[in-house]
């Protein structure tokens, strides 16, 4: 056995163990967590800190760069997805068998585009802001739980998740610093 056949097969199970470690009493909380709609309010709230720090202008200038961040990690991580082709675990016939799935969804599986945009969001988010407020370290709750919230309902596997929110870590930081060369230039 190679080690990348390795790494796959212990990814395999740790997916199984985290995934059954669900139960029905907790599958509708698992479900809102993963549904993007259900994180309107803190998007908000980041528009609200954004606009109330930086006011009319330079807020829609973090708007725009934001749409734009987003864009990219999903897009980017849609480009990796087709490049690698992995299923995704309630499409792998080897496990998904003894697995519960709660939501079905379609392409691949490798990496996550929910762990990386939420991570880069974050990421984006802290770095702008920590330094007007206390406890914007708080924000990292939201990818956890969404990164998490993907493993429970069956569509994502660990590797899929932690690299997924690596990659969104550094586009997060990359972009950080391009944004403050943008508002330097609009300045």
């Amino acid at each position: 056995m190679t080690f990348l056949e390795k790494i796959i097969n212990n990814d395999k199970e740790l997916f199984i163990y985290l995934n059954s470690l669900g139960n029905e009493n907790w599958d509708t909380f698992w479900l809102a967590i993963t549904n993007t709609l259900s994180w309107i309010p803190l998007f908000l709230l980041f528009l609200y800190l954004i606009f109330k720090v930086f006011g009319w202008k330079k807020g829609l200038v973090f708007l725009l760069l934001t749409a734009i961040l987003v864009a990219f990690s999903d897009q980017f991580a849609n480009l990796i997805k087709n490049t690698f082709e992995r299923l995704r675990p309630l499409k792998d016939p080897s496990i998904n068998q003894y697995i519960r799935i709660l939501k079905n969804s379609g392409g691949y599986s490798f990496y996550s585009a929910h762990a990386a945009t939420s991570t880069t969001i974050t990421v984006f988010m802290y770095l702008t802001l920590k330094k007007y407020y206390n406890y914007t370290f708080l924000f990292f709750i939201w990818p956890l739980l969404f990164a998490y919230s993907r493993i429970y309902v069956g569509v994502h596997f660990p590797t899929d998740i932690i690299i997924g929110a690596i990659v969104g870590f550094l586009i997060g930081i990359i972009y950080y610093h391009l944004s403050l060369f943008v508002l330097k230039k609009i300045s």
